[in-house]
């Protein structure tokens, strides 16, 4: 919940043009739930704590090294919010921002008795916001076709995580390690369903093109999110 308060300027940047939207169709605001995915890079990292290359990229399986490990593809529970202003009856603009609401193991470093390494972890969170222009080639009182397309930015924020022992007892610890920021250019496709007046629930599929995205093996990370909104002024 804490990332959906932080986002809720971009949520609420609709709300700025409620007189244009009450004048005309009405503006949307919801949140939403669904998944992200992109495939996994190919590449390694390197775990051993007393190699000079320590956290440093490797290729596992073609230098012999065991303690270089294979990064994750990106998958899991995506949430957003959104906001869409439809100032015509064909056509609109708005913001959305989905994000991963917790860490996914990015790379895992088992322990390594010989150096006495404990379990190590590489953790991720990825985010992804944009903003858009909306087209309605369909629109009546129960459902609505959108073609979405747009432009924003991806943030991808790394962390460390392991345990450790100590006087008190054994401890887990995540501690921030680094972030990559990345352009992206946005589309997507939904249909608005109305579940009553005002109150719609929208699947959407999107397609997000992040140029240089070398932290996972593809520049296309695609998304499936059900958005629940609600309509303010007339559609």
């Amino acid at each position: 919940m804490k990332r959906i308060f932080h986002y809720l300027p971009l949520f609420l940047l609709p709300a700025f043009f409620l007189p244009l939207a009450h004048a005309q169709y009405g503006f949307d605001i919801g949140i939403g739930f669904g998944a992200l995915q992109d495939k996994a890079s190919g590449n390694g990292i390197e775990g051993d704590e007393t190699s000079a290359n320590f956290f440093g990229s490797c290729a596992p399986g073609t230098t012999g090294d065991p303690t270089c490990i294979a990064t994750s593809k990106l998958s899991g529970l995506g949430m957003g919010v959104s906001g869409n202003v439809m100032a015509w009856k064909h056509f609109g603009f708005g913001a959305e921002a989905v994000f991963q609401p917790g860490k996914a193991t990015y790379v895992s470093f088992p322990a390594n008795s010989v150096t006495g390494q404990t379990p190590l972890s590489i953790q991720s969170r990825t985010t992804l916001f944009d903003f858009n222009g909306i087209y309605q080639p369909v629109r009546t009182k129960k459902v609505a076709f959108q073609l979405i397309g747009g432009v924003g930015g991806a943030n991808i924020r790394f962390y460390e995580a392991g345990a450790t022992g100590s006087a008190i007892g054994p401890s887990s610890f995540s501690q921030y390690f680094g972030s990559n920021n990345h352009f992206q250019v946005h589309g997507g496709v939904g249909v608005q369903f109305y579940l009553t007046e005002h109150v719609f629930l929208r699947p959407q599929f999107d397609v997000h093109y992040v140029p240089n995205l070398s932290q996972f093996g593809s520049n296309l990370i695609t998304s499936e999110t059900i958005w629940l909104g609600y309509t303010f002024g007339s559609q």
